[in-house]
């Protein structure tokens, strides 16, 4: 796990190595172990290292093959890479380290853009080809890893994360309205390529890219998820025995490759508790888990002990718990705000921050339990927009799930943006791809590979990765994916939702964790719009900077301001805070750029 950049000129001139270096310094935090450099005429490339598989300096990057001509930053980890490697060796080719960063090298020199296909894995990463002078990049099929680029006459560049690019300089960092529309109404995923900012795109995840020192680009899709039912149709029965085992092998493999002890973020909900019963299941002893909780509020409990407790008592868990006074929640949350990479509305990536810190300091790879709920069907508007018998799939999809319909928007911000309904028309074609047999089936993959990209997904790797440390998702992993997008939207959604974990987990685990209500990080600190938390927002809105920035409209602030707790989107957030987070984000990160 790591973050890397690069440049790639395209007028002719050698890279600008001190742009390197001023992107590479704001990627320490993802790699405190080493940083390092490549240039090659147009290109360069900046790397800094979080060591996990083969710790020799051996695998510091960037690595480069002289006698192959190529060039390598990587991001990630490739789970089978040691087949990868023997099929390789059989090819004639020698290695110099016995990690998965030397084995994508050869892949690639071996099979061209076609060695994406063959990885297994969480990755970003760029090949530079000194004999072609060709640049290719290319994202894991899930989006786990980021990769952000800036494209203009003069150069391309790339980095793990936009501030690393506005680090570099020369980025135009105007709104862009697509990117805002996207923002507000779609609970602060900006699909991909765009951003939040006009001058900063990012790779789609199941895409590669090719460039030359000319410019010429050409980006392809080498996958696509189909949720149709197989040929061959499948019992219940069969399908909860092939989605335990799938899901068994997937907790492996994330256990196993690795040089360093591997742990688990142990939430006391279901799918993290799953994750420790497999483990378990499998045969690994000396567990570690980690779990974070918060101060009670008058109106809610601030943690979730109560069920964490029991899966360690279970499994006699090597285990650690972080109890955070509410007082410090606001205090840093500056700190988080700088870590997003992109604006995020989910109130729980300052305790995934606060977390972090807090594991980091005992260890460098964790487990964690996103994306059950979107592979398996686990929300509560799953079954709400499945009862829906009319309308388009767009407006079954938007009554339940948009946080402002496109009217609203337009209330929301200034007049100069108040343009066309962007999310409308994006949703619409992507609930309308091929190889989906029912609406279920399509919004199910929707958010498995769009929504979830930009909202939990992205949320967890930043939040880590500001501390040194690798989250792995095995409820993500290729074949779990593949296998669960072809199971019976109605079998998923028995029972409220995750019927195929429920199911599994019966005497793995309590029965008061499996049928506990689902639950999300409490934060009561950040979760009642009352105190000095809306002593904070209000000073953030009525801000210089806000007022002179000019995106919303300012009878809408007002509006919010006069009954903070009165306005809620679908999925329950606060849109006064959306628009306080958004405006800190452009502060913290953009401003004085």
């Amino acid at each position: 796990m790591c973050g890397l950049c690069g440049e790639l000129r395209l007028d002719g001139k050698a890279a600008d190595l001190t742009a390197i270096q001023r992107m590479t310094a704001r990627l320490e935090r993802r790699g405190p172990d080493h940083g390092g450099s490549y240039s090659d005429g147009p290109l360069g490339f900046g790397h800094r290292r979080l060591a996990i598989i083969d710790l020799s300096e051996h695998a510091n990057q960037p690595m480069v093959d002289q006698e192959l001509g190529l060039a390598l930053v990587f991001n990630g980890t490739i789970y089978n890479y040691p087949a990868l490697r023997e099929e390789l060796r059989g090819m004639g080719y020698h290695f110099y380290s016995t990690g998965d960063t030397e084995v994508i090298l050869k892949a690639w020199h071996a099979w061209g853009e076609g060695c994406v296909e063959r990885l297994n894995g969480m990755f970003a990463f760029a090949v530079w080809d000194q004999h072609k002078e060709s640049l290719f990049l290319a994202r894991d099929r899930m989006g786990i890893k980021p990769l952000y680029y800036t494209f203009d006459r003069e150069r391309f560049r790339f980095a793990s994360n936009p501030q690393a690019l506005l680090a570099g300089g020369g980025i135009d960092t105007t709104i862009d309205p697509v990117g805002l529309h996207h923002q507000f109404t779609l609970h602060a995923v900006i699909p991909a390529p765009d951003t939040i900012l006009q001058g900063i795109k990012k790779l789609t995840p199941g895409h590669c890219m090719t460039l030359d020192p000319s410019g010429q680009s050409i980006e392809r899709r080498y996958w696509q998820l189909e949720a149709t039912r197989p040929e061959q149709p499948m019992s219940d029965a069969e399908w909860l025995e092939s989605i335990h085992d799938s899901l068994r092998r997937a907790v492996q493999k994330r256990n196993e490759i690795a040089d360093v002890p591997v742990g688990v973020l142990l939430s006391g909900g279901l799918d993290s508790s799953l994750l420790v019963a497999l483990l378990a299941e499998s045969g690994v002893s000396d567990l570690r888990t980690f779990s974070v909780g918060f101060e009670d509020h008058p109106s809610e409990k601030g943690s979730e002990f109560e069920y964490s407790d029991q899966v360690v008592e279970r499994y006699d868990t090597r285990h650690r718990k972080y109890l955070i006074p509410n007082d410090q929640v606001l205090k840093r949350l500056p700190e988080a705000v700088d870590a997003m990479a992109e604006p995020m509305f989910g109130q729980d990536a300052v305790a995934f921050y606060l977390l972090a810190e807090q594991v980091s300091r005992e260890i460098k790879v964790v487990q964690s339990g996103q994306g059950a709920d979107e592979v398996f069907g686990g929300y509560f508007w799953y079954p709400r927009m499945n009862a829906e018998t009319e309308g388009t799939p767009l407006r079954r999809f938007a009554r339940h799930y948009f946080d402002r319909d496109h009217e609203e928007y337009r209330h929301t911000v200034s007049r100069a943006y108040r343009g066309d309904d962007h999310t409308s028309a994006r949703i619409a074609e992507l609930l309308a791809e091929p190889g989906a047999d029912t609406f279920m089936d399509a919004v199910l993959r929707m958010d498995v590979t769009t929504l979830i990209v930009d909202d939990p997904v992205k949320r967890v790797d930043n939040m880590t990765m500001a501390w040194g440390l690798e989250a792995r998702v095995p409820f993500l992993d290729q074949q779990l994916v593949e296998l669960a997008a072809r199971c019976p939207p109605e079998l998923k959604l028995r029972e409220g939702g995750k019927y195929p974990l429920k199911a599994m987990s019966r005497g793995l685990l309590p029965d008061a964790v499996i049928d506990r209500p689902k639950g999300y990080f409490p934060m009561p600190a950040l979760k009642y719009v009352r105190g000095e938390f809306l002593d904070f927002m209000r000073d953030i809105l009525q801000s210089r900077a806000c007022i002179e920035r000019n995106l919303y409209s300012r009878a809408y602030v007002d509006m919010l301001l006069a009954a903070p707790e009165m306005h809620h989107t679908r999925l329950l957030g606060s849109k006064l805070w959306h628009l306080a987070l958004l405006e800190f984000w452009l502060q913290r990160n953009v401003d004085g750029v």
